[in-house]
């Protein structure tokens, strides 16, 4: 009698070694975003100084 094994779905190498360090983990409010929103709002109010009609 012949013995036969399902074989299992092979492991994805790269997830041991990401959950081994922190693999890029988001942070809320990341630093790029909040720069460019910050950066839009300077702009927009240069934009509007410089459309406003002077007194």
């Amino acid at each position: 009698m012949k013995l036969s094994l399902k074989t299992i779905k092979p492991r994805n190498p790269f997830v041991v070694a990401s959950l081994r360090r922190s693999a890029g983990a988001h942070r809320p409010g990341s630093r790029r975003q909040q720069a460019e929103r910050t950066l839009r709002r300077e702009l927009r109010q240069l934009d509007d100084r410089h459309h406003r009609p002077s007194p």
